[in-house]
């Protein structure tokens, strides 16, 4: 059942990505490219554990989910703070 969850999820993470980067294409508004870029970086975060957990359970790579992690909600901090309209 795990490994379903964990598919599950990615998918989850990508259609949030797709959404989010489509509506920035349509109306322009920055903060959904910087939301859509954050679940980018998730989604990656999700096929890194799935990859972790299925299929090689034997190597660690909670050191890449982490930093894929790191820089997906940087990006998203960047885009909050920095990049006022």
């Amino acid at each position: 059942m795990g490994p379903i969850i964990y598919a599950l999820c990615a998918v989850a993470a990508a259609v949030c990505a797709y959404l989010l980067l489509h509506a920035y294409h349509r109306g322009g508004y920055r903060l959904l490219l910087w939301s859509g870029l954050c679940f980018v970086g998730l989604t990656l975060n999700n096929l890194i554990l799935v990859a972790d957990k299925v299929l090689v359970p034997h190597m660690d790579l909670s050191l890449w989910r982490t930093a894929s992690t790191l820089v997906a909600m940087s990006v998203l901090l960047y885009g909050l703070i920095w990049d006022s309209e």
